[in-house]
């Protein structure tokens, strides 16, 4: 019975040691991962905007660059955002200007290319993004203005921040989430 109770910790030792050497490092040229990402409602200044995390699974060359493509939820062209990738940081974050027409759980899509400081495509990390929320959430106005957040003036005696007869381009049909 004592080398019975010795085998079990040792099994369990090199059970854990085998889990762990089998752990996805990144694989053959991926440079990135992503480490979240979401949509960021902001009801003070009413926006909304796509935001992702991309964590460095190999040294960051001097020069890099991330390039996302937003899908542009109010129709047309995707949205695009360069953002330099500093080899210090720990994590980069890209977020998109404010957007329009934001549907719940409609899936988005959004592409990631990181360029060398040749301006080479290294990796392209290719993802969708569903909000939980819809936009109409949003106020149709920043609640709040000025450096002292004082009230927004446009929005006085208007409950929740909508605005009586606001004309907005129209959104595109809000296409069914896959399922």
């Amino acid at each position: 019975m004592p080398k019975r109770s010795f085998l079990l910790p040792a099994f369990a030792l090199l059970a854990v040691l085998g889990v762990s050497a089998c752990r996805d490092s990144g694989g053959e040229g991926e440079y990135f991962a992503l480490d979240g990402k979401l949509f960021v409602f902001n009801y003070r200044i009413a926006t909304a905007t796509y935001l992702v995390n991309l964590v460095p699974i190999k040294p960051v060359e001097e020069g890099q660059t991330a390039v996302a493509s937003f899908e542009n939820p109010a129709g047309g062209e995707a949205i695009v955002v360069r953002k330099k990738i500093w080899p210090n940081l720990a994590k980069t974050t890209i977020e998109s200007p404010p957007l329009r027409c934001v549907v719940k759980d409609r899936p988005y899509k959004v592409t990631i290319r990181i360029e060398g400081p040749d301006g080479a495509t290294r990796q392209t990390i290719e993802t969708e993004m569903a909000s939980t929320q819809d936009q109409s959430i949003l106020p149709d106005l920043p609640l709040v203005v000025g450096d002292g957040y004082m009230p927004n003036p446009a929005l006085a005696g208007n409950r929740g921040g909508k605005l009586p007869n606001r004309r907005e381009p129209p959104c595109p049909a809000a296409a069914p989430a896959d399922g």
